[in-house]
């Protein structure tokens, strides 16, 4: 029984410590504006449009080239 409550003490006091070192850490993170990230995440909108697009005709080339060659 002693070894469970020394055991528990020792993760209890890890789990603490780990919590406190991420509260720590958060503060010194500069956090992105509004503004920032609705600009990021425009990036990121066009972005995936652009290369899904690519793909699709990519695929659609190549699913024709497919039929082309064994129809």
């Amino acid at each position: 029984m002693k070894d469970i409550i020394i055991r528990l003490k020792g993760y209890t006091q890890t789990v603490s410590q780990f919590l406190k070192g991420a509260k720590t850490e958060l503060k010194k993170v500069t956090w992105p504006t509004p503004k920032q990230t609705l600009a990021s995440t425009s990036v990121v909108i066009v972005v995936v449009i652009i290369v899904s697009t690519f793909l699709g005709i990519v695929d659609f080339g190549l699913a024709k080239t497919i039929k082309l060659v064994l129809g």
